[in-house]
């Protein structure tokens, strides 16, 4: 099985930025397409961002978009999300998740994803 760990989670005023990283354990990320989830308190896991494996595509949901950027360095094995403009609504847990893929496509629902993270606390104050 594939071990995800993410790190980079923490408290932060609204307005500032984190990044949060994702990082197999012993192994590469470049066969995998990878993506960001998140759980808000009280609500359900949502799409986030996807990128596919090499990083020339990717797909972000409505709310982070033009906010959020998700990256990939496959020489490091470590997949990133940039958060800017941080809101009070991005307060979340947030999930690495991978899936292997033969090709270029990335995915957009958490079914789609065969590994995840153990997930990272982002907490943002007003």
């Amino acid at each position: 099985q594939v071990q995800l760990v993410e790190s980079g989670g923490g408290l932060v005023q609204a307005g500032g930025s984190l990044r949060l990283s994702c990082a197999p354990s012993g192994r590469t990320i470049i066969n995998y397409a990878m993506g960001w989830f998140r759980q808000p308190p009280t609500k359900e896991r949502e799409f986030v961002a996807a990128i596919n494996r090499s990083g020339g595509s990717t797909s972000y949901a409505d709310s982070v978009k033009g906010r959020f950027t998700i990256s990939r360095d496959n020489a490091k094995s470590t997949l990133y999300l940039q958060m800017d403009s941080l809101k009070t609504e991005d307060t979340a847990v947030y999930y690495c998740a991978a899936t292997p893929t033969p090709g270029g496509a990335y995915y957009l629902r958490a079914i789609s994803y065969d590994y995840w993270g153990q997930g990272t606390q982002v907490t943002v104050s007003s």
